[in-house]
């Protein structure tokens, strides 16, 4: 179990660099498709069975569908005409290395990793109790709402620019 953990570390890290460092758009959404379904594969080891359909479910199936298709719309000619690099990448390299670094040391002290969680009651049934969270006035319906909102303006957004033709012409 720990072997098929490390290596579907290695393929979600691996996927997560190659997201940021790809210089096509449609490829770093190929690989971040990679990286989401690593940690799909990730909730299903942790029998989190209804997390790892969700993940498949609405990140692959729908938002990373939807960047994928928002590009392809809004982008006439692939071609990379940029550099690849910025020329002071280095300070991110640093900014990163420098902000785990803090987030490590944080969590070196930090009890929760020698703190087993409480028992589940018997009869419990976390999707009703996720599902009554979703909808209910009191808790996340309206950041649940406000998602779907946006994903929808942005296709339409898209949509429009896609087809229109002083908008989606890059040519010049």
């Amino acid at each position: 179990m720990t072997i098929l953990f490390l290596i579907t570390a290695v393929v979600i890290l691996a996927s997560a660099v190659m997201v940021v460092s790809s210089r096509n758009l449609v490829h770093a959404a190929l690989w971040l498709v990679s990286a989401l379904f690593g940690v799909a594969v990730l909730y299903a080891l942790l029998d989190a069975g209804f997390m790892a359909v969700v993940q498949v479910v609405i990140y692959i199936g729908a938002i990373a569908i939807l960047f994928i298709f928002a590009v392809m719309l809004t982008r006439r000619e692939m071609r990379d005409t940029g550099p690849g690099l910025n020329k002071n990448w280095w300070v991110s390299a640093v900014m990163s290395i420098l902000t785990f670094g803090g987030l490590a040391y944080l969590l070196s002290s930090w009890s929760g990793f020698s703190q087993t969680s409480a028992d589940i009651p018997v009869g419990f049934d976390a999707v009703t109790a996720l599902g009554e969270a979703l909808i209910s006035p009191d808790a996340f319906v309206l950041p649940f709402e406000v998602a779907s909102v946006m994903l929808v303006a942005a296709l339409v957004g898209a949509v429009y620019i896609a087809f229109n033709p002083r908008i989606g012409d890059t040519r010049k």
